[in-house]
């Protein structure tokens, strides 16, 4: 199995798990995955890569996402502005809530079940080779997808904007850095019935 040489504290993970789920239909973060919920696939995976901080931002029917985490290491946070429908707000909301001493911040889909770990540790190793001091997003044939690395660096820029994480990312471009994988699952989320029915283990 891959690793990474530093130890998991340098990175938190931020699963952003607060939306409406308007296009799914049913609340999608509780619906059923391999035994589980989504919700909790998602932070089974990330524990498994040995992710010790991570917190979950809920907004949206938040305590039955905290309920099905209950069993988990993750901490939950609230995101007051949720029913604005914009993820920046949940990347902020999660950003704030970072313990000191953490270099870089893994942000994840809540709707992401099929995310792998493999992903995860190759992020995290080019993360570390970098000095944790650039974006690492991962792209599959030429598309861009989640989840994404954002060190320290750029945190207060991303707490204070008015704009989005695209403009922010943007205007730094000079730090991002694309990381090629071989997986699609980084383009992949849950957005409607028929992708639940497909993806579904």
């Amino acid at each position: 199995m891959q690793t990474f040489a530093t130890s998991s504290p340098h990175v938190a993970a931020i699963v952003v798990a607060a939306g409406l789920s308007r296009r799914m239909g049913a609340f999608k973060l509780t619906l059923p995955w391999a035994g589980k919920t989504v919700i909790e696939q998602v932070v089974l995976t990330l524990t498994m890569a040995s992710l010790h901080e991570i917190i979950v931002v809920t907004g949206h029917r938040g305590n039955e996402v905290e309920k099905a985490l209950a069993k988990t290491p993750a901490r939950c946070v609230s995101n007051p502005q949720y029913e604005s429908g914009e993820m920046l707000s949940s990347i902020q909301a999660g950003l704030a809530a970072v313990a000191p001493g953490v270099d870089a911040a893994l942000i994840c889909l809540g709707d992401q079940p099929q995310m792998e770990m493999s992903t995860v540790l190759a992020l995290l190793t080019e993360a570390e080779r970098t000095g944790w001091r650039r974006v690492i997003i991962p792209s599959y044939d030429m598309r861009a997808g989640h989840p994404i690395v954002l060190p320290r660096s750029l945190w207060m820029q991303i707490i204070n904007t008015s704009k989005t994480l695209r403009d922010v990312l943007r205007s730094n471009a000079d730090v991002v850095n694309y990381l090629t994988v071989d997986t699609p699952s980084i383009l992949a989320d849950l957005d409607t019935p028929d992708a639940y029915q497909r993806a579904k283990p």
